[in-house]
């Protein structure tokens, strides 16, 4: 007869003392992500001779039509978005690589639902799109814990 040995692992997500904690520290990581999660698809643009503001213009989309400024205000709003959800949602521990997980799954709602139907988001390179909003979760991952500390 065996005995089977369980430890406990412990996967308690302590939560921000409060819920306006968890916002706050999340738009100030999706303000942080939301200026550094476009360096995947830039360095593709650039590796491959695509335009540096293809991304950018296709973001304006969202806001009604293609271009650079619109796609900036889009991308701000969504990028704030996500990081306020995100700083309440994340778990305190394992932040950074909860936060790269969320940031998959914020790629494909993104990227698979609302993206599809528009054809200038749908027609970015998906590879690099999806690794803007890891590297996005990811960061604000990172942001949120620095600041939880």
């Amino acid at each position: 007869m065996h005995a089977v040995v369980q430890e406990d692992l412990e996967f308690e997500a302590e939560a921000p003392v409060n819920a306006w904690d968890g916002v706050r520290d999340g738009l100030v990581g999706g303000v942080v992500g939301g200026l550094v999660s476009g360096a995947p698809s830039t360095v593709h643009a650039l590796v491959t001779g695509g335009g540096v503001l293809t991304a950018a213009r296709a973001a304006g989309a969202l806001l009604g039509k293609p271009g650079v400024a619109r796609g900036v205000v889009a991308h701000a709003g969504v990028s704030l978005g996500w990081g306020a959800v995100l700083g309440v949602v994340l778990p305190r521990r394992h932040t950074v690589a909860a936060g790269a997980v969320a940031g998959l799954a914020i790629a494909a709602l993104d990227l698979g639902v609302v993206g599809r139907r528009i054809p200038e988001i749908a027609a970015l390179p998906l590879v690099p799109q999806i690794l803007d909003h890891v590297l996005f979760g990811a960061v604000v991952g990172a942001t949120v814990a620095a600041l939880a500390d």
